[in-house]
């Protein structure tokens, strides 16, 4: 016997408003909700907010897997701070190998985040100018609880 059904069967048993519930019943997928007022406008309107920002929620979805892991968001916030740094200056700051700093710039190049200039034998590395839009509220929050940690 489906969901459904049980849920129909048990609410025939009580009063009439029950009734109404149930032809109000709205199913996706396995989960049931059942409430008193449906409002098409708000589905409507926010269907729309989420259509229409589609391109920066898949921006932001990148950006945010690839800064999941800690060495290449803090990568993320010298570029930002520094503005460009090659993977010499980031392997002295971060204390790492330089073939390992490289390796993450590669992932972040490869996800379209940074972006990469010659000079001579030297490559810099920066953030690309969309995404720093996205990440500077991020990186503002961090420098704030910074700020806060050295006050007290």
């Amino acid at each position: 016997m489906t969901i459904v059904k049980i849920v129909f069967k048990h609410l025939l048993k009580y009063e009439n408003n029950y009734y109404l519930r149930l032809q109000r019943l709205i199913m996706v997928g396995n989960s049931v909700c059942i409430r008193e007022q449906a409002n098409p406008i708000q589905i409507k309107v926010c269907r729309e907010k989420v259509a229409a920002n589609e391109k920066s929620f898949t921006q932001l979805s990148g950006i945010l897997s690839l800064a999941g892991n800690d060495v290449r968001l803090k990568i993320l916030y010298l570029l930002e701070e520094e503005k460009e740094l090659c993977p010499c200056d980031l392997s002295d700051i971060l204390r790492m190998s330089i073939p390992a700093v490289s390796q993450h710039l590669r992932k972040m190049k490869d996800g379209n985040i940074v972006e990469s200039r010659k000079a001579g034998q030297t490559i810099f590395y920066s953030l690309k100018g969309e995404h720093l839009k996205l990440l500077r509220p991020f990186f503002k929050i961090i420098n704030q609880l910074n700020t806060k940690t050295e006050m007290v």
